[in-house]
């Protein structure tokens, strides 16, 4: 990288630390204010109202409750580019438990996953850009400002999805966006190519036998216990019919009875669980273990049926698009503060994204040393002391994938 890259790459950093203080104060403003899923009216006003007074050209009722903002040159033709940054704006139906002057106001309704960083980190980067504070554009930015990340609508689509039916990303090269992590530590990111979050999929199992007296057990088909088998060998998929070599979870969270005596023989058993993977071919095997699994319940003289609940895909980071990424971080903040994260078994709809058109996602260090905060518990909270690394890091990254687009057109 040339001096001169060098110096505006530090230039770009400290424009954003300067407006350290600002960045923090949107995060509070949106962590006060949390809306649930397609329900962000006001949240997505506030944004719409920022974007529009740093210059952006804004549309919104896109995906329901959501908005784009677009700024730059060219007149999006099909030699313009035009890099989307994304960021989700919901928050979850959790009572919020923190003693903090910033404490939701919205009661039963919470920022537990850290939407509300992800929102004030968008809307700076967004300024950064606007301000030139990276030079002038060779083409296009498109905020991608995505309702309902957490929860899906009565048709079972999410925020992404809706927004993807509305044309959200036409005419764009790629998409970045970031994920705050109160396990990685304030002023680290992570960054890898590939698989980085998991595809997550419910279903649910009923175990039908026949009822009866628990004094007259061989004239009743006992659902519990056909269900107790089935639960082991449901267990018994990842350890014996997926590969060691393929990441793979199965959960089954709850087990109801139709019976709720102890001396009554259960008619019928609820199961239901979740399942976890990073390869498509992986989540088709699930599915069919699954099948053979619960196909016991025949066996011994019951029945069963499935039913499932397919939720995001695998998030797979662009390999050319997280190494421009990775540099752009390392450019700014060293290399010692990136980090080869290992993918999580969380799940994200910018997978719906990703899978559209190249993206990169990275995982912004917010650790609260010594008070580690689970997502999506009443008590997260984030350390912000490196809020305003992401703001740089998109940003930058934009302006880099521009360059680099235009100049291969």
């Amino acid at each position: 990288m040339s001096s001169s890259t060098n110096a505006a790459t530090r230039e770009v950093l400290k424009a954003s630390k300067a407006l350290e203080p600002e960045i923090i104060e949107l995060r509070r403003y949106f962590h006060e204010h949390p809306e649930l899923s397609f329900h962000e009216k006001e949240t997505a006003r506030v944004v719409d109202e920022k974007l529009k007074a740093l210059g952006y050209t804004t549309k919104t009722g896109v995906g329901k409750t959501g908005l784009l903002g677009e700024i730059g040159h060219g007149t999006k033709s099909k030699d313009d580019v035009t890099v989307a940054i994304r960021a989700d704006m919901d928050g979850l139906p959790v009572d919020e438990a923190n003693d903090k002057p910033y404490v939701s106001k919205n009661q039963g309704v919470m920022h537990a996953c850290g939407h509300d960083g992800h929102m004030a980190s968008a809307l700076t980067a967004a300024k950064l850009l606007a301000q030139g504070t990276l030079g002038e554009l060779e083409g296009r930015v498109r905020m991608v400002m995505q309702p309902a990340e957490e929860f899906a609508d009565e048709e079972g689509k999410s925020g992404a999805y809706r927004m993807l039916e509305d044309d959200a990303l036409n005419g764009c090269s790629a998409i970045i966006g970031l994920h705050m992590d109160a396990s990685l530590p304030a002023g680290q990111v992570g960054i890898i190519p590939g698989p980085i979050m998991a595809a997550a999929d419910g279903f649910v199992i009923t175990i039908m036998g026949k009822g009866g007296h628990g004094a007259y057990p061989e004239s009743a088909v006992d659902a519990v216990v056909i269900a107790s088998q089935v639960v082991q060998a449901v267990q018994q998929i990842v350890s014996r019919r997926i590969s060691a070599l393929e990441p793979a979870i199965i959960t089954i969270g709850s087990f109801h009875s139709s019976s709720t005596r102890g001396n009554i023989i259960s008619e019928s058993v609820r199961l239901e669980g979740t399942f976890r993977t990073f390869n498509q071919q992986v989540r088709e095997s699930i599915i069919n273990e699954l099948e053979r699994a619960c196909s016991l319940a025949r066996v011994l003289g019951g029945d069963y049926k499935i039913e499932y609940e397919l939720g995001y895909p695998t998030t797979v980071n662009d390999p050319f698009v997280t190494s421009i990424m990775r540099q752009a971080a390392i450019d700014l903040i060293g290399e010692k503060n990136v980090i080869a994260v290992q993918p999580k078994t969380w799940s994200e709809d910018f997978s719906m994204f990703a899978e559209k058109i190249p993206g990169a996602f990275m995982f912004l260090g917010a650790e609260i040393q010594g008070s580690t905060r689970e997502h999506h518990a009443p008590t997260f909270d984030l350390d912000e002391s490196g809020l305003y690394l992401g703001p740089a890091i998109l940003a930058e990254t934009a302006r880099r994938l521009i360059s680099h687009y235009k100049a291969n057109k």
